[in-house]
């Protein structure tokens, strides 16, 4: 933006601050700026993207189709737009997000290299105070968090980083400049979705590639291939449609319906519904195969042992194929991942795995890494180790609401929202996508629009009304949050440990964060919300403030 854009925005107070130039900060953007609001973005990178600036390690790519996985609010943009493979890389993605913001004129309101540190409400003005890690100050009447839900990095806590000699680099904070591996002897700690990617791709450069797995991963073939004009033409044809029967479903992720229970088909027929998901690649098509996969322990152990056959049949070695099979929890507890020859990879002579279960890691070494059972020597160590997921980058910014009390506070036995947008004692806060909405267990594009148009609504509300202030009332949000714990307990959730309920962060509360109910059956909850005066919410106004024309 330029130093005159600048000087003007920061001269008053502005209308909102939204943190995070990703998918979600741009559109939030995109539709304030339509309103005719003062706004501002404050990003902690040097350019848009959020995950897609980030991400930029080799195989990284959207595991939802990219013609579902991209916005659907402009038809211009997305009969224009050419996607060239079913499922985008990230160099892809971040071009996308960049035609996005030249083609909206969106720039010229972000401020980059701006973290933001705290947020302070003051009840006496229905305004918060943001600050970034330069010192800067702004205020504004609204603050709407797009941080992303997976973009807190987690870094095991391993003694020695200081004496290590080589580079060790983090999957989620990849090198902008190019990395390159040939040659050389790389150790990768971490098989869930981004190791997954990573490790056959390094595996082609690398002399040597060693992995660390504490938890294998259910996984399936993603049938990732290039993207014809016809196809695509054929898509955009019918797009509106394609779009809306998305909203209704569960995950928004275009995938057969499942109409019968695993337990009441044939050997054969539930066999051959396995087979044609496994054939499929859509991520979860093995556990949509049927209805009750999430909810029968006798029908997630026969989906799951489906999965398990098929890594035996791919893993040449059986006991690195029985490493590698996943038990111990339900198919789908944890996230579910598409791949490109993950298993198959295994079977490179230069290519090895160590069960971190029974030989855990104990520390860097100047040359390596070592866990209880040796030293493991390599040039390279990549942290494929994910993220404090959907709460970790709001929990990082001191956020206090009324009366001083502080965000972290608030959420210290678990995150506590009303239908994941606000949390009560925290007036004009919003979360898009936060925690205790569909969120991660959904296209995330889908609900990222749902929220933001949600939101504008509501603020366009606010302001026609000259009202200045919204805030979730204790007894609304205990509702919610008990909704959101009933549902997840009515299924297998609960018993994998996952990111999903903080399991991967030590210390961090055990709470199944995401809602289960799906994005459908949410949207039309958050709706009648809406239309029936903002129900579970205070709305209140100062007495000076003036009703807009």
């Amino acid at each position: 933006m330029s130093d005159t854009d600048t000087d003007t925005e920061c001269s008053a107070v502005l209308d909102a601050v939204v943190v995070g130039a990703g998918f979600a900060g741009l559109y939030q953007l995109h539709r304030l700026d339509g309103l005719g609001l003062r706004v501002r973005v404050f990003e902690a990178g040097d350019d848009v993207g959020g995950t897609w600036y980030w991400n930029r390690y080799p195989g990284a790519r959207c595991d939802i189709e990219s013609m579902a996985y991209s916005y659907s609010f402009s038809p211009e943009l997305e009969q224009e737009w050419q996607w060239s493979e079913r499922y985008a890389t990230q160099p892809e993605l971040l071009s996308y997000i960049r035609h996005v913001v030249e083609r909206f004129d969106l720039r010229r309101h972000i401020t980059f290299g701006a973290a933001v540190t705290r947020a302070l409400y003051d009840r006496h003005t229905h305004t918060w105070t943001v600050t970034t890690d330069s010192g800067e100050e702004v205020t504004a009447r609204f603050v709407i968090m797009a941080t992303g839900c997976l973009s807190r990095v987690s870094t095991p806590d391993l003694p020695g980083r200081d004496r290590y000699r080589g580079p060790v680099h983090h999957t989620g904070r990849w090198p902008h400049e190019p990395v390159d591996l040939t040659g050389r002897r790389v150790a990768v700690i971490g098989t869930g979705s981004s190791g997954i990617q990573l490790i056959p791709l390094v595996a082609e450069q690398a002399a040597e590639v060693t992995v660390f797995q504490r938890t294998p991963t259910f996984s399936t073939p993603a049938r990732n291939r290039p993207l014809t004009r016809e196809e695509s033409d054929e898509r955009k044809v019918g797009y509106g449609e394609f779009r809306e029967w998305l909203r209704t479903t569960s995950v928004g992720i275009p995938r057969p319906l499942p109409v019968h229970s695993a337990l009441e088909v044939s050997a054969d027929e539930r066999e051959a519904a396995y087979r044609s998901a496994w054939d499929a690649g859509v991520l979860g098509g093995i556990q949509a195969s049927f209805t009750d996969t999430l909810t029968s322990r006798r029908a997630n152990d026969l989906a799951a042992e489906f999965v398990r056959s098929k890594i035996r049949q791919i893993v040449h070695d059986p006991q690195t194929a029985s490493v590698l099979c996943p038990t111990g929890f339900p198919l789908g507890t944890k996230r579910p991942c598409l791949d490109t020859d993950y298993y198959a990879t295994f079977n490179l002579p230069h290519v090895r795995l160590v069960d971190l279960r029974k030989t855990p890691l104990v520390s860097f070494t100047e040359r390596g890494v070592e866990t209880t059972e040796g030293e493991y020597e390599a040039d390279v160590v990549v942290l494929a180790t994910g993220f404090d997921a959907m709460t970790g980058a709001l929990r990082a910014i001191d956020v206090r609401g009324r009366d001083g009390v502080a965000l972290r506070d608030a959420w210290a036995a678990g995150p506590r929202t009303y239908l994941g947008l606000l949390t009560a004692g925290f007036p004009n806060l919003f979360t898009v996508t936060g925690p205790l909405s569909p969120s991660v267990l959904s296209n995330m594009l889908i609900s990222i629009e749902q929220h933001v148009e949600w939101i504008t609504d509501c603020i366009g509300h606010l302001r026609s009304h000259a009202l200045t202030e919204i805030d979730a009332t204790d007894e609304a949000q205990d509702d919610w949050v008990r909704h959101v714990a009933d549902l997840a307990a009515g299924t297998l959730y609960p018993e994998g440990a996952s990111w999903y309920q903080g399991a991967n962060i030590p210390g961090k509360p055990q709470v199944f964060m995401p809602y289960v109910g799906g994005i459908g059956a949410y949207r039309e909850v958050c709706a009648a919300v809406a239309d029936t005066g903002y129900r579970g919410f205070a709305l209140s106004r100062l007495p000076d403030e003036l009703p807009r024309t």
